[in-house]
């Protein structure tokens, strides 16, 4: 083997090794993939320098190439996140001594705040008939009801398992990040449309002579997966009037921002989301000042 190819080795195994790392530690399928694609680029712009060849300057010339390649201030961002995670997996492998990706500046990112539909926009999407797209009505009301009425992600819906449902008790267990547990609340609107879901659910189990512990199925009798709830939110979010780009998360978005204005407390409203830092959960206090500021322009007389 070549002096070249052997750099090149070093390289791709610490990178292989650190990816195998975070399947073990249970990163999400989504941080591994990211990882992956940034640190197969780096490995192959070190070529055949060493860890000891490659400083901040090196570092910052990995930046460079990126956006010579059009990517995003947001993608370079990540790549460089991604940089310094790996070097700080080597550093307690004892591999390295330091970390160059530290000495390198993140790229400033524009704050874009996600927009938030209204209170009067949520109600209309899930209170009024669904539309012609939503091939399994039943399911997918309760799939708008559990996202904004309980405020839960994506991985957090499709999780829920019917023994999850303390009906006595009205909450629902949702298993978090990191395997993190925590019982969310549901209203009377919920418990309603759950009544209404299940019969059809089971007709569905029956038609497909399948079982399944899971909440939400598909037509064929299995598990809804994420890219399927945000198919299916998208399509009745833009049939019921609202933007194309809402997805689930900006359900999740709409429960923290619209209980923030009506007063709810901004502890409750983390343990809710399931936020582990109320940093976080502060996003929405923007959210909210930013419709506040709206409010005042348009009806305030001196503001105007």
């Amino acid at each position: 083997m070549t002096q070249n190819k052997l750099a090149n080795a070093v390289v791709a195994k610490a990178v292989a090794d650190f990816l195998h790392h975070l399947s073990e530690r249970n990163a999400s399928p989504h941080t591994i993939k990211a990882y992956s694609r940034d640190l197969s680029l780096f490995a192959t712009y070190a070529g055949s320098r060493g860890w000891k060849q490659i400083d901040h300057i090196a570092v910052r010339g990995f930046l460079s190439q990126l956006y010579e390649k059009g990517l995003h201030k947001t993608s370079v961002a990540r790549a460089l996140a991604a940089v310094r995670s790996l070097y700080r997996w080597l550093a307690r492998e004892g591999v390295v001594e330091q970390n160059p990706a530290k000495l390198v500046a993140t790229p400033r990112l524009p704050k874009k705040l996600p927009r938030v539909p209204t209170i009067e926009e949520m109600n209309f999407v899930i209170d009024g008939q669904m539309p012609e797209v939503a091939a399994f009505p039943e399911r997918d009301r309760l799939m708008l009801e559990l996202l904004y009425g309980c405020g839960i992600r994506n991985s957090e819906l499709i999780g829920i398992n019917l023994d999850d449902i303390r009906r006595s008790a009205e909450a629902i267990l949702i298993r978090g990040k990191g395997k993190k547990e925590r019982y969310v609340p549901f209203g009377d609107s919920v418990r309603t449309v759950l009544a209404a879901y299940f019969p059809e659910r089971q007709k569905v189990l029956d038609a497909t002579r399948k079982h399944s512990i899971a909440l939400l199925i598909n037509r064929r009798g299995g598990r809804l997966t994420t890219r399927s709830v945000g198919r299916i939110v998208k399509k009745i979010a833009v049939a019921r009037g609202l933007s194309p780009d809402v997805h689930p998360h900006t359900l999740r978005h709409a429960f923290g921002t619209h209980m923030l204005e009506e007063g709810a407390d901004l502890r409750a409203i983390q343990e809710l989301l399931g936020h582990e830092r109320l940093a976080t959960t502060q996003r929405y206090t923007q959210l909210s000042m930013k419709h506040v500021l709206q409010v005042y322009d348009q009806t305030h007389p001196r503001a105007k």
